[in-house]
């Protein structure tokens, strides 16, 4: 039997509420000093039900296998006991550049099974990106598939900290690296989890924002227990079942997937969708998926969802199974809901927000709260939002008024520790006891809380953060670019792609071909949804007298165009 304690706190869903209001009034917070999410999401279930399916891996051919909760303990065993050989221990970085798979999950909870910091990366990553992040964090290991090895192999050079590369799949280790399953079969399955406290540091998350390098955003073990009340709210809606099996089309490299579902699926001993495939999203492929695996809890980011809203006939598929589509990271229009509750056979659709900093805070939950158009919904419980005025970020503003969200950070579990690295970035993003997101909204007097837009100008495509500095930067490091600014512009499908002004070098000549060749550079460097969707060749670009582009003048161009 284990000797985890149960943590009842976060069982409330085993009872029964008059209302939205009163679960709020009664649910308190329960972190334990001593805390380590691999004990959590993995050993506790591999010690009282060993044989409960934890994962169900399938590559899209047809092939499919599980893993039990007493596999993944086992195999997260023999691999920390590989890292620990390796001389990889308490607080070291370790890279996570793999797809959704099964040693996804296992390579972090074998992370924190030592103590040591995972750090996702995603595998659309190009050079720049993944080198700077793996540089910045200083990770001294790197798991990396087929996906993206040849990426990692052209910047393992200027990674100068990086001292073991572990091959996942389908890849021929070269020299100095180390296959998975060599790993696996190597070494012993069982190790002794560290005891880690709840306070101390277990993944970092980069985030891009508008100006300066990504930040890499610093959470501890408690993070995990911060986004338990809204997934059992909003992703689950306020049901758990047996049956329950959960999946997104979301890669597994950000806090909307690790921390949404894939980790509070397994901390609640149900089992997550891993599926392996190298296309980008494909609806019918989902559809395939939903009906072969009877996913009940289909966390879709609104991209997904108007993909699928195109369809051809989908009741060609049975999937009556899904019970709740969770979606976030950009609005959801009425049609698109609509179409969800119709096609999934009156699934609830519950919207959800946060960010890489503060993840999971509100949303909804129409078993207790009825759903407002336009309104995301309100505060999870355990956390208390504000909205506060944006150029002092001290006063709350009144009921409806724009302005700041803003949610408390004191004794917040789902609150990161700070940017790595950047003790003046933290400094500035929680200030008199609250976390500021940079976005704006409003709460109405019923606690409604509405999305307005960003603070700063990130553009938010298909779910994706994507900073203008990065591919500004990019595109200048081409021989052809004098200057470059990129805006975020509306888009059907996407809400937003990045499109790019560019000042041409002198004796270069704008045409179809070199915006091609700008395009496939930016993407190849970056990642694959963080190129300028649209390039458009200009004179100047608007800048400050002290030199900054002043991107809301971009905005504006585009807008006038129109």
């Amino acid at each position: 039997m284990s000797d985890q304690p149960r943590l009842d706190t976060y069982h409330f869903y085993e009872g029964e509420w008059d209302g939205y209001d009163e679960l709020l009034d009664a649910f308190e917070w329960e972190v334990p000093e001593s805390f380590n999410m691999a004990s959590y999401v993995c050993d506790r279930w591999a010690a009282d039900d060993g044989e409960r399916i934890a994962l169900h891996a399938d590559d899209g051919t047809g092939e499919r296998e599980t893993y039990t909760f007493s596999e993944l303990r086992d195999t997260a065993d023999a691999v920390a006991n590989s890292l620990a050989d390796r001389g990889i221990d308490r607080g070291d970085r370790v890279g996570v550049n793999t797809r959704q798979r099964p040693e996804t999950a296992i390579a972090h909870i074998a992370c924190w099974k030592l103590g040591a910091v995972s750090v996702p990366l995603s595998t659309l990553f190009g050079t720049d990106a993944l080198r700077y992040r793996l540089d910045d964090a200083g990770a001294v290991a790197c798991f990396v598939d087929a996906s993206n090895v040849d990426t990692l192999r052209g910047v393992v050079d200027n990674a100068p900290s990086l001292e073991t590369v572990v091959t996942v799949g389908d890849v021929t280790p070269e020299d100095g690296e180390v296959a998975f399953e060599k790993m696996v079969e190597a070494n012993p399955s069982t190790f002794e989890t560290a005891r880690t406290d709840a306070e101390d540091n277990a993944i970092v998350i980069y985030t891009s924002g508008t100006t300066g390098d990504p930040k890499g955003v610093l959470h501890a073990h408690r993070v995990l227990l911060g986004n338990l009340p809204l997934f059992i709210t909003g992703f689950c809606n306020l049901r758990l079942h047996d049956t329950d099996v959960f999946w997104t089309p979301s890669e597994w490299a950000w806090v909307a997937t690790l921390f949404d579902i894939v980790f509070p699926g397994l901390f609640y001993g149900r089992p997550v969708v891993a599926h392996t495939a190298d296309e980008e999203f494909d609806p019918e492929t989902a559809m395939d998926l939903i009906e072969r695996h009877d996913v009940t809890n289909y966390f879709a980011p609104p991209t997904a969802l108007r993909m699928m809203q195109r369809l051809d006939s989908p009741e060609r598929w049975d999937v009556s199974s899904v019970r709740c589509i969770p979606s976030g990271g950009e609005s959801l229009d009425r049609s698109v809901v609509d179409w969800a509750r119709d096609v999934f056979e009156g699934a609830v659709v519950n919207e959800a927000y946060g960010q890489t900093e503060a993840n999971m805070i509100a949303g909804g939950c129409t078993e207790l709260v009825d759903s407002r158009e336009g309104k995301i919904g309100k505060r999870a419980p355990g956390h208390e939002l504000a909205v506060v005025d944006p150029t002092t970020a001290e006063a709350t503003v009144e009921p409806g008024e724009v302005g700041e969200i803003a949610v408390r950070y004191e004794g917040n579990p789902v609150c990161f520790e700070e940017y790595w690295g950047k003790p003046e970035r933290t400094a500035t993003k929680v200030t008199d006891g609250w976390l500021l997101t940079e976005d704006l909204g409003t709460i109405d007097e019923e606690g409604y809380l509405r999305f307005h837009s960003r603070k700063d100008t990130v553009i938010i495509s298909a779910g994706y953060r994507i900073g203008p500095v990065e591919i500004e930067e990019a595109l200048t490091s081409h021989e052809a670019v004098a200057d470059a600014g990129v805006v975020g512009v509306p888009d059907d499908e996407r809400g937003e792609i990045p499109k790019a002004f560019v000042v041409l070098a002198a004796r270069a000549e704008p045409s179809g071909e070199l915006e091609t060749r700008l395009k496939r550079d930016v993407r190849d460097r970056l990642a694959e949804y963080e190129y300028p969707r649209e390039i458009e060749f200009v004179a100047d670009l608007p800048k400050t007298s002290s030199g900054k582009i002043r991107r809301t003048a971009l905005a504006g161009r585009n807008d006038t165009e129109e």
